[in-house]
């Protein structure tokens, strides 16, 4: 196989993953944005039930609090998307880097003058933690 066409499939190759990870960022999106409207919904339902503890059957109270701990230590969990989010990003831009300097050093600039190089991330990784404990929430 010629260097050339070695050159231009390694290229689809890396567009075909970058697409995927394009996909995965979009289920992602929509994944997070449903658990938070059901969260934050579920949550809103307790905490105004636990307004009406008065008006409650004794002993309900109490699940109610615990329902509502659960709920928060749950939301903690919509963290993932934001890391994954982040790192799904940085993953891109590299893919994306490597894509234009294979282009440019494979195939060279072209009529429309020379080719543009997308910058690769500085760090290199976005993203520190690797796993979810429950604990104060920072969302987005």
């Amino acid at each position: 196989m010629s260097p050339l066409l070695a050159a231009a499939e390694l290229q689809d190759h890396l567009m075909t993953v970058s697409n995927d990870l394009e996909r995965l960022q979009r289920l992602l999106d929509d994944a997070g944005e449903a658990l938070s409207m059901h969260f934050y919904s579920a949550a809103g339902l307790v905490s105004g039930l636990l307004q009406q503890t008065g008006q409650l059957p004794e002993g309900c109270s109490d699940a109610l609090r615990q329902v509502n701990e659960d709920i928060a230590g749950a939301v903690t969990a919509l963290q993932f998307q934001d890391m994954a989010t982040q790192l799904i990003a940085h993953t891109s831009q590299r893919l994306r880097n490597c894509q234009d300097q294979l282009a440019r050093d494979a195939f060279g600039d072209d009529e429309d003058g020379e080719a543009v190089v997308e910058i690769a991330p500085m760090r290199p990784n976005p993203v520190t933690q690797d796993e979810m404990d429950a604990g104060s929430v920072e969302l987005f």
